[in-house]
């Protein structure tokens, strides 16, 4: 096994990232820290160190347990990484989940069921007691 993993690849291979490309574009932009300090996407990480990863708001904190440069199964992860990312932080990410759940109400197309609701208030204002209403023109 190897000593040294290039940051991108191992963000990758741990699933933090979909892509190695998004990796490191997300190295580029600051957006990755090892001990606090931005690392360009070729910087090499060892066992121990400490990865973060900016999500506005929230810096998600991670421990590097092990080393490795392909892409791994959902199930290992707990191998290769730890989760050590600050309470505070964590309460951050969950109020951020809250206030975006859902669409926001009035924005686009209304829902299927938005339509219905809409169809049920205004149609007995179109109603007559008139069946031929327009025959009679």
């Amino acid at each position: 096994m190897k000593s040294e993993v290039r940051i991108d690849k191992w963000l990758w291979a741990v699933r933090l990232f979909k892509t190695r490309s998004l990796a490191a574009e997300a190295c580029k932009k600051g957006k990755i820290l090892i001990h606090g300090q931005p690392v360009k996407a070729s910087h090499s990480i060892r066992i121990g160190d400490v990865v973060g990863v900016k999500r506005n708001p929230v810096l998600f904190s991670y421990q590097v347990l092990a080393l490795t440069e392909n892409r791994l199964n959902a199930k290992l992860l707990p191998e290769y990484l730890l989760d050590v990312t600050t309470p505070d932080q964590r309460e951050l990410f969950e109020l951020g989940k809250l206030n975006n759940s859902g669409r926001i109400r009035g924005s686009g197309r209304p829902t299927k069921k938005e339509r219905r609701d809409l169809e049920d208030f205004v149609e007995p204002f179109f109603l007559d007691d008139d069946e031929d209403g327009w025959e009679d023109l």
